[in-house]
């Protein structure tokens, strides 16, 4: 259920806020701007409705502070205010505001302005969602892969906690698509984005199709020897699944992990950390593929 914030000096109006929006939206309320802006950013909600005209802090302050919040920061805001004058609604827009209701309120109005809101705000998150997805095998990709590791990063130095990367190439992958087809080649990269579905159960662990035949997988707060048991059960997992087929039996395919974890100095480097996993990659491949390599680095 979505959820609007109403941050409002007259109770009267969060009341009557209150009343048009509760049959469909869970509705928190604050009657002055600091408390509003706290509530923004404990609650997150998906719409703020704000009034201008407020004796602690007018809306147009609380507004700068909601966009300078890095929580709260994304959270549409529609100004709501008794006055009439055109300079106020031009100021509020210009500011960027979603929107603008007037006092007094028409239910219908106000209803119609949240919803067209939360329509525009589900049709973003929606866009966002698919382009931080791999088409093919519904996995995260890179870009998202690269953001989520900027997170772990920085949480691993600040945390002094091992952090753990794993690449993953299909062995022997243009041999299997020039033998078999590429939409049997399709069917094998999606099967093995299952396998990551089923060994990775940790909520913080995190794979992703890095390009091509190539996946990747990042292990927070994982240290060496629990991601090469990760590695190893995904090596294994894969070697033993049968892809389905369109014309004939089964096939087989295996893949080659390199694996890296480190502690994070001051001196280490995001770049660093995914060569070093490239490097084990490529011993992997040198010994023989269907194989985990590493490389540790204390």
């Amino acid at each position: 259920m979505k959820s609007v914030l109403i941050i409002d000096d007259q109770e009267s109006g969060i009341a009557i806020l209150t009343k048009i929006l509760s049959p469909e939206y869970i509705v928190y309320a604050a009657n002055n701007g600091l408390d509003g802006i706290k509530a923004a950013d404990t609650y997150l909600p998906d719409i703020i409705l704000l009034d201008i005209l407020m004796t602690d802090m007018d809306g147009f302050v609380v507004f700068s502070a909601l966009k300078n919040s890095e929580k709260a920061k994304h959270i549409p805001v529609i100004f709501i205010t008794s006055l009439l004058d055109g300079a106020n609604e031009e100021k509020g827009l210009a500011l960027g505001a979603a929107d603008y209701i007037t006092k007094p309120f028409s239910p219908a109005i106000v209803k119609l302005r949240v919803n067209h809101q939360i329509k525009m705000l589900e049709q973003l998150r929606t866009i966002e969602r698919l382009s931080m997805l791999d088409e093919l095998t519904d996995l995260p990709n890179r870009r998202s892969f690269e953001s989520q590791l900027a997170l772990e990063w920085a949480r691993s130095t600040r945390e002094k906690t091992p952090i753990s990367i794993l690449m993953i190439d299909v062995d022997r992958f243009k041999n299997f698509n020039d033998t078999y087809g590429h939409i049997q080649g399709d069917i094998a990269l999606q099967a093995i984005a299952n396998v990551f579905s089923e060994k990775l159960r940790r909520p913080g662990d995190f794979a992703a199709r890095w390009g091509g035949e190539e996946f990747t997988v990042l292990l927070p707060n994982t240290d060496l020897s629990g991601a090469l048991e990760i590695a190893e059960h995904i090596r294994r997992g894969t070697e033993s699944m049968q892809i389905p087929c369109i014309d004939s039996p089964v096939r087989k395919i295996t893949v080659s992990i390199g694996v890296n974890t480190r502690k994070n100095r001051q001196d280490d480097t995001i770049d660093e950390f995914i060569l070093g996993a490239d490097k084990s990659l490529y011993d992997a491949k040198l010994k023989g593929r269907n194989r985990v390599c590493f490389l540790g680095n204390y």
